[in-house]
């Protein structure tokens, strides 16, 4: 009994090389698993660099999406914040006509476009030139969504800059013609985490692009944005 304990709890060694070919050879195998993992975040970051704008020079167009980015105690976090301060300048200088707002609401406690909404109003977004999607789960959902159940063509998409891309990439392969404006934020953790995800996460959007999957929810058709813009009319 006590050399089959002493088995099973033996823990297996990390066996090392030990001659020079063997380091060239784990170099070379871990050097070629980095150059793989980053392929998908180096294609985002060249095929989308001519889709990138600042909110004085993005151009004017009906629709701007803003990507929800979680709730603190029931209100928009901080990133969140400033991405909805972005429509709303947007909204204010005339250069969009109507926010897209796209978040999770997949439980009764938890409602990020409606939190979305109360804030743009406070900041001078009325609330009939708000749209809310109640099921953009995701990025790609959000895109797919915006296309299919809203009716969106082109659009103007509101991130962070870690994100930017990878939403330009995915609404443009869902049928939205986009440009994308990054919102800038102070290099912290949280810019560093959602950095680092990116890398991840560019890896997720390159299988969407081609497998091009269902959204979770997709449902019928809204006339959310067709209203919307009767509404300043």
């Amino acid at each position: 009994m006590r050399a089959v304990s002493r088995l099973r709890l033996r823990r297996p060694r990390l066996r090392l090389p030990h001659t020079r070919a063997g380091w060239r050879h784990l170099v070379q195998v871990v050097a070629a698993g980095c150059v793989l993992a980053l392929l998908p975040a180096t294609w985002l970051w060249v095929s989308t660099a001519d889709r990138l704008r600042t909110l004085q020079d993005v151009p004017r167009t009906d629709v701007a999406v803003v990507f929800g980015a979680g709730l603190w105690d029931g209100e928009p976090s901080p990133y969140l914040a400033h991405r909805l301060d972005a429509a709303a300048t947007l909204y204010r200088e005339g250069r969009v006509k109507v926010v897209l707002v796209t978040g999770d609401n997949s439980r009764k406690d938890y409602d990020e476009p409606d939190a979305m909404r109360v804030y743009l109003a406070k900041h001078g977004v009325p609330r009939a030139r708000v749209v809310t999607d109640y099921a953009g789960f995701d990025t790609w959902d959000s895109c797919v969504r915006a296309k299919k159940i809203f009716g969106v063509d082109k659009a103007v998409l509101i991130s962070q800059n870690f994100h930017i891309r990878r939403a330009v990439a995915l609404c443009d392969a869902a049928g939205v013609d986009s440009y994308g404006v990054g919102v800038d934020e102070a290099h912290n953790a949280t810019w560093y985490y959602g950095g680092t995800r990116e890398v991840l996460a560019a890896g997720k959007a390159a299988l969407d692009l081609l497998v091009h999957p269902d959204p979770r929810f997709l449902g019928p058709k809204e006339p959310g944005i067709a209203r919307a813009l009767a509404a300043g009319n």
